[in-house]
């Protein structure tokens, strides 16, 4: 599917498994041929390491790092340097570690890139959780609520020369609109119409939605894998995807 499903690029697997490595890399190799890559989180990273992207990796799939760096810029922008000796595509920071960091992070990267002819993975800023709402964040002490913050969050990352964001798919029209079309957006939260009850996502749409409102890729776990068929549940998500591309403006 991967090199001739354009559609099937877009799908990001949430590889959130640590039951062990020979059962994660199970569904890289059941995964790989129908999802455009594997989303490492820290459960996985912390449980099994870099071995687990390398092994994804040697089997074909590509890897985005989700471990959401946020501290100091030294620390951060360090992190991500060591983090891209490992072979990536995607890597996230956290936009509330400030302007400050996400700007050092960006230049050391590229830096690095430049100097050592190391691949450069597609940088994203995490803004506000799905799994928070606006009565979360007002008890954090922010004054506005999820969609203002995101909003501004997404519009500092790009003016840090970041180049995308992880954003609830309920965000990626207004941020589309903010931010132009060169602009990356990732959405997770995705789930099909009736998915996965007593979900702790709050802020989710299905993939034809998110697609057509402007996403450019959506992140999917629990509803593959806690389906009866996960060929069939990314096939059908994937086919979700061609029609929320098939809906946007200027596609042919």
């Amino acid at each position: 599917m991967k090199s001739n499903d354009p559609a099937g690029e877009r799908l990001i697997f949430a590889l959130d498994v640590g039951d062990g490595l020979d059962s994660a890399l199970e569904w890289v190799s059941l995964l790989k041929d129908h999802v455009g890559l594997f989303k490492v989180g820290m459960e996985a990273f912390t449980r099994f390491g870099p071995v687990i992207v390398e092994e994804i990796t040697s089997r074909g799939g590509k890897v985005f790092l989700d471990l959401k760096f946020h501290d100091i810029p030294n620390t951060t922008a360090r992190a991500v340097e060591a983090a891209m000796k490992m072979p990536l595509a995607m890597i996230n920071i956290h936009a509330l570690g400030g302007s400050d960091m996400m700007r050092q992070t960006v230049d050391a990267a590229q830096k690095l890139s430049r100097n050592e002819g190391i691949p450069l993975p597609l940088i994203l800023a995490v803004t506000i959780l799905t799994s928070l709402n606006d009565a979360d964040v007002e008890t954090l002490g922010f004054a506005s609520g999820t969609d203002s913050l995101v909003k501004r969050l997404a519009l500092m990352a790009r003016d840090c020369g970041v180049p995308g964001v992880v954003a609830s798919a309920r965000d990626v029209t207004s941020l589309r609109r903010l931010c132009g079309d060169d602009f990356i957006i990732v959405t997770p939260g995705i789930r099909m119409a009736g998915d996965v009850p007593g979900d702790d996502q709050k802020r989710t749409l299905t993939p034809m939605e998110a697609i057509t409102a402007g996403a450019d890729y959506i992140v999917v776990g629990r509803p593959i894998r806690t389906s009866r068929d996960p060929v069939e549940a990314a096939a059908s998500i994937v086919e979700e995807i061609s029609k929320g591309l098939a809906k946007k403006p200027g596609h042919t």
